[in-house]
């Protein structure tokens, strides 16, 4: 039925009907009217998979369609995830979803939206962006053979278009070495990309070769005969299995079938009607309606609530730790505590010191190498169903491009924690190639995110018993370097709540730092003995903003902010952008204004204006200010 809700041009409220040349503002999205849009897209996307969802959601799938995400369910991710009104026609026909919630499709009251997302929960994780859906299928297969230890498979469909994504050879990589079995990649060789053919067209053979070459089992079929994608879907497996399906891009519309141009266009509505008479000419009445077949019931039950560390912090004051160690510790603390904690980095365990957890769960620590696209991917899947509190950790500069997944994260509104070691200059002689200087605008601009920023090992500690409690995207900003300990072991933090870490009475100035500059603050403050307030934001994304105005209010409206890190998107912009409203404020900013160079951490420091030199002659240059004003 979805060709009812996706071919024609007019529209199914008023019966007008729309003109394309005039009503449509881009391919693919909004055909309207002067009262109400009504969306019809791609098409012939989604006549190329019809035979092979058909097949997976009743054949070859194990699945409640009361309960799509029960757990003990097969997983299928639609990777080409523009084809979505197929995949929302499977569900009409399972009785999940009413046909004319497919009339509705990309409206702005609708659940079903252009590409997948889960606001319905049919769809596990968000896909559109291509190349994604199969690093988050690893995820879920690695779940379900590795810790889950359950019956469960998981199927991907994929578009030819997507397979020149790097992202995808990374996933195939992974699926192979961890001999993911359980993992199937249904790959749509249609030949026809948005402009262009796919660089490989339908040389099928090309497409086995490589997938064989990344240690997969490689089928090729007709992907529009349902007797050879039954017999290739029903063949036992032993190793990760690519279905090449050679099929038809806009297969059943004659006059598209396999021409360029078509790609997101609604069909005139003379063709669209010739398609539909032909289609349901050869429609056999049937009053037999098809079930998929029942999941096996193997999966352990998980519960991820009250995920608490087992005791207090054990730091004492005069200790130093960085904070990335603290953070390795503080993983695999709170393993011994829950079974569900799970953690992945990507070749940096020894820097990131996830090797700490790694070293005491290694059942519960995934090596994903140098593929951080895929590193994020595969965290997602681990957390999809609430399956795994999940943690990711690599250099902070490294996150840089995992964006795309990142975003596809957020979107998907998945529990994932990642951790960002040597940020900033303090990580030194490695030079700005591997200094994290741009993360925390990246993860600011997440809708979901949470951003931790501890100074100290303790701080460290409640921000990982924090996150992994925490709904969305968290990010832990760790530092290279030892630090001293600020905090004592009973200190209670919260999202969103900051600590004035150092006051007087006769504070003439607010300062907001964080991390390295936090110690640098500090030592500036008592250099001066007084007139300084210090405040530690620990979280930098929810910013508490009210203690910080109160404080700037009680300092005369005198505020400096010091951060490792660019001037753009960072901790001085977020307290800028929460004092936009604010009268009377004088807010000075320091942080690094330009790329910086290799050196000695304090070398460095001093050099960009974020040392404590720096910070207490930027205090007196601010009191100096006021009283000649005056």
């Amino acid at each position: 039925m979805f060709y009812k809700g996706t071919l024609n041009n007019y529209c199914a409220n008023c019966g007008k009907v729309q003109n394309p040349a005039t009503d449509v503002s881009e391919p693919g999205q909004f055909i309207l009217d002067k009262h109400h849009p009504l969306s019809y897209r791609y098409p012939t996307s989604c006549c190329s998979v019809a035979e092979i969802m058909s097949v997976l959601f009743f054949h070859s799938m194990r699945y409640r369609p009361e309960d799509p995400r029960n757990f003990n369910n097969d997983r299928f991710i639609l990777s080409k995830g523009h084809a979505a009104p197929a995949l929302y026609s499977m569900w009409v026909e399972t009785g999940l979803l009413k046909e004319s919630e497919l009339l509705s499709l990309c409206q702005v009251d609708s659940a079903l939206e252009g590409h997948p997302s889960p606001k319905q929960q049919i769809i596990d994780v968000a896909t559109g962006s291509l190349g994604q859906g199969l690093g988050v299928a690893c995820g879920m297969a690695y779940t379900g053979k590795y810790f889950d230890k359950a019956s469960y498979r998981v199927f991907c469909l994929l578009g030819d278009g997507e397979m020149s994504e790097g992202a995808v050879w990374e996933a195939m990589s992974f699926a192979s070495y961890y001999q993911l079995d359980n993992l199937v990649a249904i790959m749509d060789i249609n030949r026809l990309g948005q402009s262009d053919p796919a660089p490989l067209q339908h040389h099928v053979e090309k497409y086995q070769k490589r997938c064989e070459a990344f240690g997969w089992h490689a089928i090729i079929v007709d992907g529009h005969s349902v007797e050879e994608l039954c017999k290739a879907l029903s063949q036992p497996r032993h190793q990760p299995t690519a279905i090449i399906a050679k099929t038809i891009k806009g297969k059943g519309i004659p006059a598209a079938e396999d021409k360029l141009g078509w790609h997101a266009k609604p069909l005139p509505k003379d063709m669209a009607e010739m398609v539909m008479k032909d289609l349901q000419s050869r429609i056999v009445n049937s009053s037999k309606h098809l079930y998929p077949p029942a999941p096996i019931e193997d999966s352990p039950p998980v519960s991820l609530r009250n995920i608490r560390m087992p005791s207090a912090p054990s730091y004492k004051a005069g200790e130093k730790i960085a904070t990335r160690k603290a953070y390795g510790m503080a993983l695999a603390k709170l393993g011994r505590y829950n079974e569900r904690v799970v953690v992945l980095d990507g070749d940096t365990n020894n820097l990131t010191y996830s090797e700490i957890f790694k070293n005491e769960h290694p059942n519960r620590f995934v090596e994903c190498y140098v593929a951080q696209q895929n590193m994020v991917g595969v965290a997602m899947g681990c957390a999809a169903r609430e399956r795994n509190v999940v943690f990711a950790s690599t250099l902070a500069s490294f996150f840089t491009r995992a964006y795309d997944q990142l975003r596809a994260a957020a979107i998907s509104e998945s529990n994932i924690n990642l951790c960002g070691s040597h940020c900033g200059l303090s990580t030194g002689e490695e030079g700005p190639s591997l200094m994290g200087l741009e993360d925390m605008a990246m993860f600011r601009a997440l809708p979901t995110a949470t951003i931790f920023y501890p100074c100290d090992g303790v701080s460290t500690e409640k921000a990982v018993e924090l996150a992994a409690s925490t709904k969305g995207v968290c990010y832990i900003r760790t530092s290279r370097q030892d630090s001293a300990i600020v905090y004592n072991s009973n200190e209670d933090f919260h999202v969103g709540q900051a600590k004035v870490v150092y006051q007087n009475k006769d504070d003439q100035v607010t300062v907001v730092a964080a991390g390295v500059t936090l110690h640098e603050a500090l030592a500036a403050a008592e250099h001066l003995k007084k007139g300084t307030v210090v405040i530690d934001p620990f979280t930098i994304k929810p910013l508490d903003i009210k203690t910080i105005i109160d404080h700037t209010r009680a300092t005369r409206g005198r505020i400096l902010t010091v951060e490792d890190h660019y001037y753009e998107g960072g901790l001085g912009e977020a307290v800028c952008s929460a004092m936009v409203n604010e009268s009377g404020i004088s807010l000075h900013r320091l942080a690094v204004s330009h790329i910086p160079r290799s050196g000695k951490p304090h070398e460095l420091l001093k050099i960009y204006g974020i040392d404590r030199d720096s910070i207490a002659q930027a205090i007196r240059k601010m009191l100096s200010s006021s009283t000649n004003a005056k």
